[in-house]
């Protein structure tokens, strides 16, 4: 089948989407199929091109054997309402021109969603290319904006809505990461073509006791790290993490000079982090930048705890972070500040320790109980790595959404439907 993927981001960019879809693509790929990626040039984190590709308008490759078109858009790394738009709007544009002048007709158009604006771009691609649309949903857009700050009630928010609600119900195929997303959309929509599609691990990149021994010292080595209990956050900073309760919690044992925290990775709230760890004189907290996703197997080794904040929010109880099954996959225990669908996995996987979102006091707590019993660490990271490793293969995801795709003859136009309803197309749909 030809199969092209629809999305703003993918590596060389860092980050959770990027890696999860290009680890779909060539798996499908390997699958016998013809994939095509249509992305953006990559801006992020920086909030402009690299410059690598910069005095381009497109930039087309062979990425083994998955084929890759990048497309111009205006970069920025600003929160403001006006250029972000002009960010997705531009590569609305350039990605929809460049896929109708490059691609031949097409069997599926997989749409990345947020943001939600391309969706204005994969409706009009899978008509042109007579293909029914898949939408991946990675998070609830625009209910996550609403939950965080970034849209409030008004006009804007009632069209947001109606067009998410439009994109879903001519979407032939739609997935979601979390069995809430898939949830919310199949009430909402009455649709029974909605697919919980999660996130996983891939099974080749997890180390062995010998490699992650080895990489330990020397990622610690690397990152200036001594001897002490590290807990680890790795991943966005953003407005959706609450990552403030990191450094309250860090706050409060600053006086355990043992323990100590490292954050990798990048974000709008990155820097006004930072700021405040400074003020907060923590000098038991330390900042990293973003890692390539090849070297995170050996960034989870130096750790001894991963940590996983989620703001108090409803539309956070059916968020399944992708670092939480990364943290898992690496064997590292959990400390998970959130409720809902990602602390019953913790808590069926018996993967670490689960507190109220936004709760300093219980962090720490969770800390110093991680920190003086080092064998409940090895049981909570051996049970979260056995867990995954069978629940949430990427091997066996794709091969699953690879049957699903194959068994559908590519007839039905979007909104039609491309047959009977799945409930999963996770290994095991997450439970032992």
């Amino acid at each position: 089948m030809r199969i092209v993927f629809l999305t703003q981001y993918y590596p060389p960019e860092i980050g959770a989407a990027q890696n999860r879809l290009w680890n779909l693509a060539q798996r499908l790929a390997g699958h016998g199929h013809s994939v095509s990626v249509v992305t953006a040039l990559p801006t992020y984190p920086r909030g402009r091109i690299f410059e690598e590709y910069r005095r381009r308008v497109i930039h087309e490759t062979m990425e083994g054997p998955v084929r890759v078109i990048r497309a111009w858009c205006y970069g920025t790394k600003s929160t403001r309402f006006i250029p972000r738009v002009l960010n997705y709007i531009s590569f609305v544009a350039t990605s929809l021109l460049f896929a109708i002048w490059k691609l031949p007709s097409q069997d599926f158009v997989i749409l990345e969603s947020p943001p939600l604006f391309l969706g204005i771009a994969g409706l009009i691609l899978s008509r042109l290319k007579r293909a029914p649309l898949l939408t991946n949903v990675s998070d609830l857009w625009p209910e996550s904006a609403v939950a965080v700050g970034v849209i409030r009630e008004g006009a804007l928010l009632r069209c947001a809505v109606k067009f998410e609600e439009y994109l879903y119900r001519r979407s032939a195929l739609i997935t979601g990461q979390s069995v809430s997303i898939v949830d919310n959309i199949a009430k909402r929509i009455n649709n029974n073509n909605v697919t919980f599609l999660p996130n996983g691990i891939s099974p080749e990149v997890i180390l062995s006791e010998n490699q992650r021994r080895d990489a330990r010292w020397e990622t610690r080595r690397r990152f200036g790290i001594g001897n002490g209990f590290v807990v680890g956050y790795t991943g966005l900073h953003g407005l959706a993490q609450g990552l403030d309760t990191i450094l309250e919690a860090a706050k409060i044992l600053k006086a355990e000079p043992e323990i100590s925290f490292a954050l990798v990775g990048d974000g709008p709230e990155k820097e006004r982090l930072m700021a405040c760890a400074q003020k907060l004189g923590l000098t038991n907290v330390r900042f990293y930048p973003p890692q390539p996703a090849a070297d995170m197997p050996k960034v989870f080794s130096a750790l001894d705890v991963a940590i996983i904040p989620l703001r108090r929010h409803p539309v956070f109880r059916g968020v399944l972070p992708s670092k939480l099954f990364e943290s898992m996959g690496a064997g590292l225990p959990v400390i998970l500040s959130g409720e809902g669908e990602a602390a019953e996995l913790v808590e069926r996987a018996g993967a670490g320790i689960c507190v109220e979102p936004e709760s300093p006091a219980c962090v720490a707590e969770a800390v110093r109980k991680l920190f003086r019993h080092p064998e409940l660490c090895w049981n909570y990271g051996n049970n979260g790595s056995r867990h995954v490793l069978k629940n949430f293969n990427r091997a066996d995801i794709a091969a699953r959404l690879s049957t699903i795709l194959t068994s559908e003859t590519a007839t039905p136009l979007p909104g039609e439907g491309v047959g009977q309803a799945r409930k999963s197309i996770g290994a095991g749909a997450g439970h032992d």
